[in-house]
């Protein structure tokens, strides 16, 4: 019999605050984290606006020197993994070490340190090029600095899966434990790419919103005016643990893992299926694994981005698994104020699930203020809603054609 996964700690950086509270009440509130951006000139872009976390300092939670020898990417995981490991009251002991593993995904890595480091070698030559470039550049080193952190002697992995990675990261530290492979697996995803490149790609792909003048409107998951996402930074880092290891540390318990799904769309680059194909096979495999009907879901944290295709495409896939029933699962689109985290999008949106289960409230979907006759299911727009929650979907889909989706319970 599969081990029983439960969620301990919990750890947020986002564009609405540093931490969880913080966090979750400005999401509550219906506040956006979006604004003009200010990390680089942005005169010229199509796209001026990004969600930027407020106020991040990497020394309020891990030594300067380190900091100035890490990304951001790496400094969001490594912020977002001590506020999860506090909260859990999880003491890592040479003893325990090797029985906790790390996985952080990421979709794009440190592409600040990338662009500055080629900048360098453009205008000073090879020489002047960081011994530490590499080390700074690469995905895995979140997972693994956050493992040096904590003395994690356990899994240690990275998932690079565009905007499945955070919780493609949760699903496969929820498996590790589920078969035994550790006790404790420190997990979610980060992401940091409000870079000038980053904005340039993303604006020649056509996937961001241009809605320069109203910054905290321009994410608008679902609504017939939406015209693209909103590129946002942080992440958020969970602590899961096997049952009956929590529960002898008496752990606090917020919820519990029962079902991962992943799928492939095997259709495009960067486009959904039209028809949701994959997203159906995801959440299908999803409900299989945790072992229950389409109709024991309560809620559902919907991917949800603000782009015509994926909004819709989710929509339908959602219909076709749950036939009539669809229309009356509330569905909260959070990105609304969060905008995009990317590798981090379904890391944080699986924290914010947990908090829905526990506290009995679910997030609004804001800007939803014109219909989409095509996306016509109940959004929860524009207001938080007060309302039991047992079981919770969180969705991720990711460009490549690259699912992910988790099934949360409410701890009984």
């Amino acid at each position: 019999m599969s081990a029983r996964v439960v969620i301990t700690g919990l750890g947020l950086i986002t564009p609405l605050g540093i931490g969880v509270e913080p966090s979750w009440q400005n999401l509550l509130a219906g506040k956006s984290g979006i604004g003009p951006i200010t990390r680089f000139p942005s005169d010229g872009f199509d796209t001026t606006i990004a969600g930027e976390v407020p106020g991040f300092k990497p020394e309020d939670f891990i030594p300067a020197k380190l900091a100035r020898r890490t990304d951001l990417f790496s400094q969001f995981a490594l912020a977002a993994a001590v506020l999860a490991v506090q909260d859990a009251g999880l003491e890592i002991t040479p003893e325990l070490s090797p029985q906790v593993g790390t996985i952080v995904g990421c979709g794009l890595g440190g592409l600040n340190t990338l662009e500055k480091y080629h900048t360098i070698l453009l205008d000073k030559g090879p020489r002047k090029v960081s011994p530490f470039f590499i080390p700074m550049l690469i995905a895995n080193m979140a997972p693994g600095l956050v493992a040096m952190h904590f003395g994690a002697r356990g899994p240690n992995t990275s998932t690079v899966t565009a905007c499945a990675s955070g919780a493609h990261a949760i699903g496969d530290a929820f498996k590790i434990i589920q078969r035994g492979s550790a006790k404790v697996m420190i997990t979610g995803g980060v992401e940091a790419v409000i870079t000038p490149l980053a904005i340039a790609g993303f604006n020649a792909m056509k996937a961001l919103s241009t809605r320069n003048d109203e910054p905290q409107r321009a994410s608008r998951p679902f609504d017939r005016d939406r015209d693209g996402f909103v590129v946002g930074e942080g992440g958020g880092i969970l602590v899961l643990e096997e049952l009956e290891f929590a529960r002898r540390r008496e752990a606090k318990i917020y919820g519990e893992i029962i079902g991962y799904g992943m799928s492939g769309d095997a259709y495009h680059m960067t486009a959904p299926s039209p028809d949701g194909a994959g997203a159906v096979l995801c959440v299908e495999q999803a409900l299989e694994d945790a072992r229950i009907s389409i109709d024991e879901v309560d809620y559902i944290n919907a991917h949800g981005t603000s782009t015509p295709l994926n909004d819709l495409s989710e929509t339908l896939a959602l219909k076709k698994v749950f036939g009539p029933r669809a229309y009356q699962i509330p569905i909260s689109a959070t990105k609304s104020m969060t905008g995009h985290l990317l590798g981090g999008a379904g890391a944080i949106e699986a924290v914010f699930t947990v908090l829905s289960l526990q506290q009995g409230i679910l997030p609004p979907t804001i800007n939803y203020e014109n219909p989409d006759p095509q996306c016509d299911l109940d959004y929860v727009p524009n207001q938080p809603r007060e309302m039991p929650v047992r079981i919770a979907m969180s969705n991720s889909f990711g460009f490549g054609g690259t699912n992910a989706v988790l099934v949360l319970k409410r701890f009984e």
